[in-house]
């Protein structure tokens, strides 16, 4: 087996810094937590094993999320996963008092996750990286290997499914 590159302080600190990140991605590629913590350790085993293919200067954080992505494909083509989903409430913090509004608040999530999951996989890829994990057109681009335009136009039928099935369900607008 090959040993490990041993990263300098600084890329072991965004490593490490990534882990919230790459279990958030991995969830919603997954359906659940416990695939998603499986992926996201064999994404960082994968990493440590071949930092040496980083080059030093470009995003980290794409190039583990690529990782992250590729063996979720890899772990799905293998095993035909057809597990469903965790409930939506483990995955994000209702902060408040209010028992109504975190019950409303709930139902919201839950009706936006399934809109999310009934979108095609690289729709779904797209909305993830650029409205979930915050990453510009070009990140997104670079980190799938698509270019910009189809990212762009992903994202576009994406939003626009996204808002006829919220609008059916009568969710938010």
């Amino acid at each position: 087996m090959t040993r490990p590159m041993i990263p300098d302080e600084t890329t072991r600190q965004t490593l490490i810094a990534l882990i919230p990140r790459l279990r958030r991605f991995a969830r919603v590629l997954t359906g659940n937590q416990a695939d998603a913590d499986d992926v996201v350790q064999a994404c960082l085993e994968k990493a440590m094993l071949n930092l040496d293919q980083w080059q030093p200067g470009t995003r980290l954080d794409a190039w583990v999320f690529r990782i992250a992505r590729n063996t979720w494909i890899d772990d799905r083509r293998r095993a035909h996963n057809s597990k469903g989903h965790d409930d939506i409430a483990e995955m994000i913090d209702l902060a408040g008092d209010d028992g109504m509004a975190i019950i409303e608040a709930s139902a919201e999530a839950r009706m936006v996750r399934a809109a999310v999951d009934a979108l095609p996989p690289e729709q779904r890829d797209v909305v993830v990286l650029v409205m979930l994990e915050e990453m510009s057109y070009r990140e997104a681009a670079d980190m799938l290997g698509l270019p910009i335009g189809t990212v762009m136009s992903r994202l576009s039928r994406a939003k626009a499914a996204l808002a006829r099935m919220m609008a059916s369900a009568g969710g938010v607008q």
